[in-house]
């Protein structure tokens, strides 16, 4: 069972800024959910191989090598089968869907190219409605398909010229796939449209237009990656980590998703498997501050909007103003589920969808929303009046509530705690409430928000601190240590050389990192309510680089990031964890990663390009 599962890391992503799909190496599209990211799938293969549905295009002759690579600065990517016989690739792409209209029309673009030589495609379009939860019907006529699960119609555009043959190669299975066998020579392209939402039939569509949609698909990157301002070190790096948090963002609302999949586990065969197809306020608040570290400014003024909404929308509810996550559409419906019909990838159960955690207390929530926001109003991007309102509101309700159990940064399930990072983001809100209140000449208690913020200032070096390990550590009364706290020096709670911080980081790096690689915390020392282990969080390995940087080793710094490139897949794209074999794990790609990478190259180019005026 596990040989039928593609590594995790063995996939490329392309999207629309609506949805998006994985296609492994081996041509299959095996996730893809529709008509928007938290949809229910079409394509699930990569957690039910037999039963989750896939769209597969291969060579049928024998074993051939692959290659997966980019259209370069873009989301196009390129799948190339190198055999005897000849040289054929798969151009996979999704044409940006309208930006602030949510559409339930998109379109998975499939073409087929022969380079050299001769090859015979194999086309599978089986797909898999509502979470293979749905049957379907298809119906097969000269130029394509209509797959019908009644919610949602597919409908498979034939890419063909006039005189071309019919489609006589082309089936219907007895599963209600759809399967056959398009031959190329060199020079020649063809290929499938599947488009969701349509009501017409199929049609068929000339090289011609989908060449135009090619290079139209190709402006719009090539037109976005121009606003760039980035010029460092690692600009092909970073260029595909933005594109990537691109890819995750829902145009229509502006959220951005914290990953574009669900059930991919933190330890294969283990429990540990979460939908990541939300946008948690957090994950989505340090994304922004990334994207504007490269000058990519609508981002964050739509995500921006976004908040305001939510805040204006809220509820009673005992966990505050803000849950940790939504929907796309700004929802807060996000009750989770067991897929019991499903194996889950490599045989990791259960498979769940939604996510329990959003009725937590997340008190670090907070933090990082208004160091978004001061971030943003750095970069030009003014608090409005009633943006002004609803952040009063925000740190007025934090001062009533900061000092109390919650289930903290990593969503533990095993009852809530006093941990020191949720103390320290509440002291980074109050904060930057007080200097952007000082700055834009805005009204309100000042007197209190100070108080408060002093407080936890306190409090945080008193309970925080354990003398025995000579450490700041996970939670009050606690030895146990966590990298969410190597972000303490980076908000300026404390100086990056404080000796009690250096104590700190010597501390962490004796028992949390091996080699390069950073763990959250060690589940056998502090339990988060499940079973098994994880692997380590790459998140804190890229925030491992800002506190050596500050610490002043900077050679130690650039060695860390430089080994951590290393561990992403062939197009650049990471998941959630690095496993003890170097395998990547968890739910792919994930923003968490990306943004931290971002944030870790330019504040280390800025030390490099520092360190080179001095000498």
């Amino acid at each position: 069972m596990v040989d039928e599962y593609p590594l995790i890391a063995d996939h490329g992503l392309i999207g629309d800024l609506q949805t998006a799909a994985l296609v492994s190496t081996d041509g299959t599209v095996d996730w893809f959910c529709c008509p928007r990211f938290d949809s229910p799938s079409v394509f699930a293969a990569l957690l039910d191989r037999r039963r989750g549905g896939h769209c597969r295009i291969r060579p049928a002759a024998g074993p051939c090598t692959t290659r997966q690579l980019y259209f370069p600065d873009t989301a196009i990517l390129i799948t190339r089968f190198l055999g005897q016989s000849g040289i054929g690739e798969v151009v996979d792409f999704m044409p940006p869907a309208p930006r602030r209209q949510a559409t339930a029309e998109h379109r998975l673009v499939r073409m087929l190219r022969c380079v050299r030589g001769r090859i015979d495609f194999e086309v599978d379009v089986a797909p898999s409605f509502d979470y293979g939860r749905r049957p379907h019907t298809t119906h097969l006529t000269d130029n394509g398909a209509v797959f019908d699960g009644g919610d949602l119609r597919l409908t498979l555009h034939a890419v063909r010229e006039p005189e071309d043959a019919r489609l006589a190669d082309i089936r219907v299975a007895q599963d209600n796939a759809v399967r056959g066998t398009v031959t190329l020579n060199a020079g020649q392209v063809r290929g499938f449209v599947l488009e969701s939402g349509g009501q017409g039939a199929p049609r068929a569509v000339r090289v011609e237009e989908v060449a135009r949609a090619f290079d139209s698909t190709v402006r719009f990157w090539h037109t976005w990656l121009a606003r760039s301002t980035y010029g460092g070190r690692w600009r092909e790096v970073l260029t595909r980590s933005a594109i990537t948090l691109k890819l995750l963002t829902y145009a229509p609302t502006g959220a951005i998703i914290a990953a574009p999949t669900a059930g991919l586990p933190e330890q294969v065969g283990g429990e540990r498997n979460w939908d990541y197809r939300y946008t948690w306020i957090r994950d989505a608040s340090f994304a922004v501050q990334s994207l504007l570290g490269m000058g990519f400014t609508e981002e964050a003024a739509d995500f921006a909007r976004w908040l305001g909404e939510r805040y204006q929308e809220r509820g009673e509810s005992a966990t505050g103003p803000m849950k940790i996550m939504y929907r796309v559409d700004g929802s807060a419906d996000v009750r989770e589920e067991v897929l019991d019909h499903w194996e889950g990838y490599r045989g990791s159960s259960p498979v769940r969808i939604g996510n329990g955690a959003s009725d937590q207390l997340q008190l670090d929530i907070y933090g990082e929303l208004l160091d978004g926001i001061h971030h943003a109003d750095r970069h030009g991007l003014r608090v409005g009046h009633q943006g002004w309102q609803a952040l009063t509101g925000l740190l007025d309700w934090l001062a009533d509530n900061w000092d109390q159990p919650e289930e903290g940064i990593w969503e533990v399930r095993g009852g809530r705690e006093n941990f020191t990072y949720g103390r320290l983001m509440s002291w980074v809100a109050f904060d930057r409430g007080v200097r952007l209140m000082d700055k834009l000449g805005r009204p309100g208690p000042v007197a209190r928000w100070l108080t408060e913020r002093d407080r936890i200032y306190a409090q945080v070096w008193e309970r925080g601190w354990d003398p025995g390990r000579r450490a700041f550590v996970q939670r009050y009364g606690s030895n146990v240590l966590d990298s969410s706290l190597l972000r303490m020096p980076q908000v300026g709670f404390l100086a990056p050389r404080d000796p009690m911080w250096l104590s700190t980081l010597a501390a962490m790096e004796e028992e949390l990192v091996t080699d390069s690689l950073v763990l959250r915390y060690d589940p056998s020392a502090s339990p988060d309510g499940l079973r098994g282990f994880e692997g380590t969080f790459s998140l804190c390995t890229f925030n491992y680089v800002h506190a050596l940087v500050g610490a002043g080793q900077l050679d130690k710094a650039r060695l860390v990031f430089e080994k951590m490139l290393t561990y992403g897949n062939r197009l650049g794209l990471y998941a959630e964890e690095i496993g003890p074999t170097g395998e990547q794990l968890g739910n792919f790609p994930q923003a968490f990663t990306h943004l931290a990478l971002i944030d870790a190259a330019i504040t280390l180019d800025h030390a490099l390009d520092r360190a080179a005026t001095a000498t």
